[in-house]
């Protein structure tokens, strides 16, 4: 019997830099073998010397995953490794996971009726060097909200919404929340899968 066809190239497979089940799904999905190892990074301190300096959201995306991506690879030489972020920005403000449902409804409460950014980045790293990078920027539009609806949302989607960083899942439910939606899906879900594939392949780690 034939070994399965496989479009990868690599002698091991890609190390995800990243906790995150939906960016190793997207990974999984296109072809890609991955292992996964979750950074030791608080990425709220590492992101606050930005803030100061007035960062826009894509710079601060692009920081935190190369600092994913180096922190990972300098423990593991040889490696390719994967660092990703996302930022949600809506008139000037960073939003972050939120904490619980109370402050999902809040979050969701302030970016309704409003346009917002999200901004997903990707480093590529081998031993402790950065080897390739890109990042893109996707816009979400909004519906207006009553205040009883987004309780009702907030019920109906539970926990699952933690796991965003704009408390919803556009995937799921959270769908319902938007009017219009402009960008990559896969940019919106947190990795800008395409422009990670063709690095990998100006890498000759997949297939041309």
């Amino acid at each position: 019997m034939s070994a399965p066809v496989s479009l990868w190239l690599g002698r091991q497979p890609l190390l995800l830099a990243s906790g995150s089940t939906t960016r190793r799904d997207m990974l999984v999905a296109a072809g890609i073998p991955v292992e996964t190892i979750r950074p030791d990074l608080d990425e709220r301190a590492a992101e606050a010397p930005l803030l100061r300096q007035g960062a826009a959201g894509s710079a601060i995306a692009r920081a935190l995953a190369c600092a994913k991506a180096l922190g990972v690879s300098i423990n593991n030489p040889g490696r390719f490794v994967l660092g990703a972020d996302q930022s949600l920005t809506c008139d000037g403000r960073i939003y972050h996971k939120p904490a619980d449902l109370a402050a999902a409804a809040i979050q969701i409460a302030a970016l309704a009726g409003r346009e917002h950014e999200l901004h997903s980045a990707f480093v590529l790293a081998c031993d402790g060097e950065i080897v390739a990078e890109g990042g893109e920027t996707a816009r979400l539009t909004m519906r207006p909200l009553e205040a009883d609806y987004i309780a009702s949302y907030v019920a109906a989607a539970g926990p699952a919404v933690l796991g965003s960083v704009g408390g919803y899942q556009i995937e799921g439910v959270g769908a319902q929340l938007f009017e219009t939606v402009e960008g990559d899906h896969f940019t919106i879900l947190g990795l800008p899968l395409f422009a990670v594939l063709d690095a990998l392949r100006d890498l000759e780690l997949l297939a041309r």
